[in-house]
């Protein structure tokens, strides 16, 4: 597959790269220590820059765990995305590719171990139930997008529909993990799948 490539502007690409540089640092502390235990000051000396320039980018120590949980969001959306172009005209197979690919990334991330882990973490927990509409926002609007450029080539309409409840079910698995024994990827794509099969059908008989 070609993809279309466009020039980033250095004002945005440095700005990416500020974000992904501060992200990252937060992920490797989180590796040695509970998300309690993190402050801005540990993000911005392991990440290199200063306080002032993470709040600056973030605003706070929540606004931080917010880019982290939107990079995640992004995350989902690219395993969705890949896992359509490794499975073309084969939806369900794609489902479950992407997204078992995005629970297993999920349930090893540092934030979500922590979150799921220790003492209960209310902004942790805000980030992802009452206060995850940017994230939802986000990540529906990237999948929508994928699912119109895609093989499916469903209209913005059909691919909000889909992208929507697809986002808002797969991340209620992570505040909530399944049973260990259940495949929830298969499940979720037998739930979603006849949808996008119904899509390409009608489309087909145009």
């Amino acid at each position: 597959m070609v993809r279309n490539e466009t020039t980033v502007p250095y004002p945005e690409a440095s700005r990416a790269l500020l974000r992904n540089s501060v992200l990252d640092a937060m992920r490797d502390l989180l590796l040695e220590r509970d998300w309690s235990k993190v402050t801005l000051s540990d993000v911005s000396a392991r990440a290199g820059v200063s306080r002032q320039t993470l709040y600056n980018e973030f605003g706070s120590r929540l606004g931080l765990g917010q880019a982290y949980a939107l990079r995640l969001a992004e995350d989902f959306v690219d395993h969705v995305d890949a896992a359509m172009w490794r499975n073309v005209d084969d939806v369900r197979s794609a489902l479950i590719e992407g997204l078992r690919a995005f629970f297993l990334d999920s349930a090893s991330d540092p934030l979500i171990v922590s979150l799921r882990t220790g003492e209960v973490k209310p902004d942790l927990l805000r980030l992802i139930t009452l206060d995850a509409a940017p994230i939802i926002d986000k990540a529906r609007q990237r999948l929508s997008e994928s699912f119109q450029k895609s093989w499916v080539r469903a209209t913005e309409a059909e691919a909000n529909t889909f992208s929507e409840a697809l986002v808002r079910i797969a991340m209620s698995y992570i505040a909530m993990p399944p049973s260990s024994f259940r495949d929830v990827a298969a499940e979720l794509s037998t739930v979603f799948s006849p949808f996008v099969d119904a899509l390409i059908a009608r489309r087909s008989l145009a």
